[in-house]
Parts: C-alpha cells; sequence; structure tokens
C-alpha cells in the first residue's frame, strides 16, 4: 500500500499553514480530517471501500458493515445487488444466534 502522495504545491502550503497556525498538530492530522471529512459526505464511497476489503476477505461481514456505517442486514442487501458472496465465518454466526435471542427476551 501506497503510504506517500504528492499534491499541488499551493496545497501544500495551506496545509503547512494550518498546522503552523495551530489549528492541526501535523501534515498527517490534516489528512485524517479530510479523509474523514469525505467519506462523511460521499456514503457510497465509504460502502465501495467497506465492499472492497470484504471481497479481499480483509475484514468481517459485520465490521465491513461497521466501515459502511450501516445494519450488517444492510451491508448483506448491499453485497447481493454487488453480486457478492456473503460467507459468514462461526463467530459471527454465533454472534447472530445470539442476537435473535436476546430480542426474543
Amino acid at each position: 500500500m501506497v503510504k506517500s502522495f504528492s499534491l499541488p504545491k499551493v496545497m501544500e502550503m495551506e496545509i503547512d499553514a494550518l498546522v503552523e497556525s495551530g489549528h492541526y498538530s501535523s501534515r498527517s492530522d490534516v489528512a485524517k480530517d479530510a479523509f474523514r471529512t469525505l467519506f462523511e459526505r460521499k456514503s457510497n464511497l465509504r460502502i465501495a471501500g467497506a465492499v472492497q476489503l470484504y471481497k479481499e476477505e480483509k475484514v468481517s461481514l459485520g465490521r465491513a458493515a461497521e466501515i459502511a456505517n450501516v445494519t450488517v442486514e444492510e451491508f448483506k442487501e448491499t453485497l447481493q445487488e454487488r453480486n457478492v458472496k456473503i460467507e459468514i465465518d462461526a463467530s459471527e454466526a454465533e454472534e447472530g444466534a445470539k442476537e435473535l435471542l436476546e430480542e426474543r427476551d
């Protein structure tokens, strides 16, 4: 994974000015805030990223739903719409069974 990227010089100067003026403690904090805002405003990108992580088996179904900021059922529907095979591991199945029992009580 690439952990560095290039920005236009003016943007670099603006970021440095935000750090120097005390609005952020580091360039990294500026980038984190920018990406957080991006994912909040463009939920489709958050969902697309969660789907890709799930497809690559880097995250579980439950974790992918958390990343997408939707329920597991909503995320399953998203996966079905995108023709992504849904695989549930034993711990997730057990967790789902516990939730069903708790709902009945």
